[in-house]
């Protein structure tokens, strides 16, 4: 590996961006693959290109990459959408680098704890049955087995809920009197995007210092939680008191997933549950 190792970050946005300056900030080098690059941060290298167009993007790095990682994210949330996203364009940096004779020492793919498909509140962890059958289910693990299997070292990582800065969708539900069933509840799991990006730098930085990984981590924090439990604490920090005239029905889906393969690695998320989490967003932080 160079003295300086050398990332490609295809997918480049919210979550990819904030792993772009960690590991610039420990002295690698980050190429940074999105449409809009001028989005990126200024100290990413920029490679202008589109996951969905099959021909190679112009600056795509000459240079040996010693790390890949793959995290797209949809456009239109329909099966299409969903295909072209993670299962094409996962085909087309695969092309990309046969082109180029790059072998990268490893491939993290950016995947969902959408793949499983518990709803009775079960704690799962990395080998429990993912069999989902919902379209983004399967097309999620159809993306993860193309990863696993295209001959470089990889790994899946499936992160839960993502929310931070602008993922504010679930704030904004309670300032609206958002109301939810209490019986059953309904576990949810969730990780800021800052942990999501410091889980896949840990995962890199383990993989050079010669640490074996496995094929599959779950992005989680330390506490999954029922979500009429996380509503009631958001109400009271934002002294909200009204109620919606109709209760919500969450999707389908409750589970409580684990992170101790994770933390095994020494990885700590530095928001350990929703509401050191949240209340870094109220305050600006």
């Amino acid at each position: 590996m160079s003295e300086k190792p050398r990332v490609l970050i295809a997918g480049c946005g919210d979550v990819g961006g904030r792993l772009a300056l960690r590991l610039h900030a420990k002295g690698w080098m980050v190429h940074g693959l999105r449409r809009n690059v001028a989005a990126l941060p200024g100290q990413i290298l920029a490679v202008p290109g589109d996951l969905q167009v099959a021909a190679c993007p112009a600056a795509w790095p000459r240079e040996p990459l010693d790390y890949l990682v793959y995290c797209a994210a949809a456009t239109t949330h329909d099966e299409a959408g969903y295909r072209a996203a993670y299962v094409e364009g996962l085909r087309h940096v695969l092309s990309w680098l046969a082109q180029h004779g790059q072998r990268p020492r490893r491939l993290l793919f950016a995947s969902s704890s959408g793949v499983y498909g518990q709803q009775a509140g079960e704690w799962i962890d990395e080998d429990s049955p993912a069999e989902a059958q919902s379209y983004s289910a399967l097309i999620m693990r159809e993306a993860e087995a193309l990863a696993l299997n295209s001959g470089l070292p990889a790994t899946t990582v499936r992160l839960t809920g993502l929310y931070g800065p602008g993922r504010e969708w679930l704030l904004n539900q309670v300032r609206s009197g958002y109301r939810v069933s209490e019986t059953p509840a309904l576990y949810g799991n969730r990780i800021h995007v800052d942990d999501a990006a410091g889980l896949l730098a840990h995962l890199f930085e383990a993989d050079a210092q010669g640490i074996a990984l496995a094929d599959c981590y779950l992005g989680v924090d330390d506490e999954p939680s029922p979500l009429h439990e996380v509503v009631a604490w958001l109400r009271e920090q934002l002294g909200v008191s009204h109620w919606s005239d109709e209760s919500q029905i969450r999707r389908a889906g409750s589970k409580r997933c684990r992170n101790a393969r994770a933390r095994a690695l020494g990885w700590v998320p530095q928001y350990p549950s929703y509401r050191e989490g949240y209340s870094a967003i109220l305050q600006g932080v």
